[in-house]
């Protein structure tokens, strides 16, 4: 925690200068290596934060001091009430586009740019833009954010990647869409799917990894001590068509 703090002082002090990005990165090799951790991930979560990469990390890091720093301003005496969902969004929004465009880990015009160098669309949600090339192992995402903050998204994945690791999402870059909205461009395994999963085939899916049914949304929602799946229908989930076993593309993924 220690060194989330210095990364904390020196985005205060200095904003993302060479020395503030230098700092990150070192943090979040150190974390994709093994070497350190962020204490609010279990062990077993922190599979899925090394296996969303280096950017996913140093995102998360940035927004973690986007949170901390209005906490702060909203605990300091002056009268405010504690910031909304809304504001700790906008902010952590703000903060992580600075840092990528000085990073170089942002993408203008990121659709045109996927268009012509991956191929069209071929797929396109209330979440997700999908590109995929013939012949390639992986598809690219334009992932917009459905949750209350952009960590919450970033929490998503880390989730994701824990719990379904065949096929985990990698973090490459962030954007704006045509719309302005804030999107994470991603890599993710290509699977052919067989056929969609039955409803009990996902049951044993997701209670294999000590889930239950949320009697409160059993059709589609699961829940563990610790994290809430949501969106676990047959259109996230796939018999994959080489292990004929059910496999999950997508769902939402949150901390309770």
């Amino acid at each position: 925690m220690d060194k989330m703090l210095n990364i904390f002082k020196a985005i205060e002090s200095e904003g993302f200068t060479e020395y503030t990005l230098k700092a990150i990165d070192k943090f979040s090799n150190e974390i994709e290596n093994g070497y350190t951790n962020i204490s609010r991930f279990t062990l077993q979560e922190h599979a899925g934060i090394c296996k969303g990469g280096e950017v996913l990390i140093g995102a998360s890091v940035v927004a973690s001091y986007a949170t901390r720093g209005l906490a702060t301003s909203s605990n300091a005496g002056s009268g405010q009430d504690s910031p909304t969902s809304w504001q700790i969004d906008e902010r952590q929004e703000h903060l992580i586009e600075l840092w990528a465009k000085a990073s170089h880990r942002w993408i203008e015009n990121s659709e045109q740019i996927l268009t012509e160098h991956i191929g069209a669309k071929i797929a396109q949600g209330a979440e997700s833009k999908v590109y995929y090339r013939e012949g390639d192992t992986s598809v690219i995402k334009e992932r917009v954010s459905i949750y209350s903050t952009t960590q919450k998204a970033l929490d998503a994945i880390i989730i994701h990647n824990y719990l379904f690791p065949e096929t985990a999402m990698r973090v490459i870059a962030f954007t704006r869409d045509s719309d302005g909205l804030f999107r994470i461009i991603l890599t993710q395994p290509y699977i052919r799917c067989q056929r969609l999963a039955t409803k009990d085939e996902i049951d044993t899916l997701i209670t294999a990894k000590g889930f239950q049914i949320d009697l409160s949304n059993p059709i589609e929602s699961y829940i563990s001590d610790r994290i809430i799946l949501e969106d676990m229908h047959p259109a996230n989930v796939f018999i994959d068509e080489i292990t004929n076993k059910a496999i999950c593309i997508d769902c939402i993924a949150k901390f309770k």
